[in-house]
């Protein structure tokens, strides 16, 4: 592939975004994405993730639209696009099925498609190749091919971005991975990992996050037990640390795009095939009860009506990342205990909070008082400042802190209120 060759990126959320401005610095490209008011607010130099930079996105020389003639000729499509679950916890292939169509509705012969979605092994081949060529007409491995390199973006991490991973590549013949091998070896000083295939390369992605998930799980389920005996886990964590290969993970609400979805697409895959998977399962079904079951744990410590504040609405710390949090299944188990619940969020997007959850978040911590309760359930940077005067403006005396995520883990409280904690 020549310098001069097009490359689209289709989808620019979390993902895309920052993989299409990087290949912008090499190639000519253009960001692809249906919403035309994300595309508007990119031309302004907006985005709402905070993965780009203004400044770097309005130095960048990518091409942004809405518009699929924008993308026609270009030699490869890259698709960004989510994939959920169901309300079933079911693969929803929906947003790479439709992806495929307009892509499959405007690519020219000799064109490479790449999946990014993390999807389980056979979804790019089975699923994705037939559908491009039932709507593009062209046949697949002859006048278009497909190829596969799994996203490791982490929301709010700026160590371990685009540009410095190593990328996984896999392509349908061994021509298309050396070429996808010299697209992002240019992108990334990381380096390129050249997988043995693109079921090899899926089947990677998707473990790498249920191999999380297990773990974090393991470390939920015995904080459960260790709560029944009084034992803190973080003190137990704290101590186990200091054997030289203790794998340090933390307990809490496992949501997110990743972490709390891709076990779902292993375990379908499993099934499919013949195997009903134990541990991936087992996993999941504990991290999806941590929700239910802080609310039962609070609840069990406030009067019936409370008052309570919960303190962070997205699924990890210091980003507005919103998708599949966790937080959620606290506040409706506190609600359906007939506890008044209020949120407040200093970075989630309201339109956002509302449109997804139904959730009014509080636009300011200034003035409010007088709750029975608050729930420090995400470790935003702002929170981490409360001093002794916030808890106690914040709460009546004898007021509860329900501390999930140790954020005022040594923090000495004002005398009269009551401490809960993992």
């Amino acid at each position: 592939m020549n310098s001069s060759s097009r490359i689209a990126v289709i989808g620019l959320g979390y993902v895309g975004l920052p993989l299409a401005v990087a290949i912008a610095r090499h190639y000519p490209t253009v960001g692809f994405d249906i919403s035309e008011p994300r595309v508007g607010e990119l031309h302004k130099g907006f985005d709402r993730t905070g993965e780009v930079d203004k400044a770097v996105l309005r130095a960048s020389t990518i091409k942004l639209s809405a518009k699929l003639d924008d993308i026609k000729g270009c030699g490869v499509y890259i698709v960004t696009v989510p994939t959920p679950v169901d309300d079933n916890n079911e693969p929803d292939l929906r947003p790479v099925l439709s992806a495929c169509r307009s892509v499959g509705g405007i690519m020219g012969k000799g064109a490479v498609v790449v999946f990014e979605s993390t999807v389980y092994p056979g979804v790019t081949e089975d699923i994705c190749g037939p559908e491009l060529e039932r709507v593009s007409g062209l046949t697949c491995g002859v006048d278009f091919f497909l190829g596969y390199s799994p996203e490791r973006i982490n929301p709010g991490d700026r160590e371990h971005t685009v540009d410095r991973i190593t990328k996984v590549v896999a392509g349908q013949t061994p021509a298309v991975t050396a070429q996808l091998a010299a697209i992002y070896g240019s992108v990334t000083t990381g380096g390129v990992f050249e997988a043995a295939s693109i079921k090899v390369a899926e089947a990677a992605k998707v473990i790498e996050n249920a191999q999380r998930d297990i773990n974090i799980a393991f470390i939920n389920e015995i904080t459960l037990i260790f709560q029944k005996l009084g034992i803190s886990i973080y003190d137990v964590l704290d101590a186990s640390a200091t054997k030289w290969n203790f794998l340090n993970f933390k307990p809490g609400l496992v949501g997110g795009h990743c972490i709390g979805v891709d076990p779902f697409y292993l375990a379908r895959c499993a099934q499919d095939n013949g195997y009903h998977p134990e541990i991936i399962l087992a996993g999941r079904r504990i991290n999806d009860g941590m929700g239910p079951w802080i609310a039962e744990q609070v609840s069990g410590l406030v009067d019936k009506g409370a008052r309570i504040l919960v303190l962070g609405l997205t699924f990890k710390e210091n980003v507005p990342d919103l998708r599949n949090s966790k937080v959620v299944d606290v506040i409706r188990g506190l609600r359906e205990r007939g506890l008044t619940v209020e949120v407040h969020d200093p970075y989630a997007d309201p339109a956002e909070a509302e449109h997804e959850y139904g959730e009014t978040l509080i636009p300011s911590l200034d003035g409010l008082g007088g709750y029975d309760c608050i729930i420090g359930a995400v470790p935003h940077a702002p929170y981490l400042t409360f001093t002794d005067e916030s808890f106690e403006t914040l709460l009546k005396p004898g007021g509860l802190v329900a501390d999930v995520k140790a954020l005022w883990r040594g923090k000495q409280l004002p005398d009269g209120l009551r401490l809960w904690r993992l």
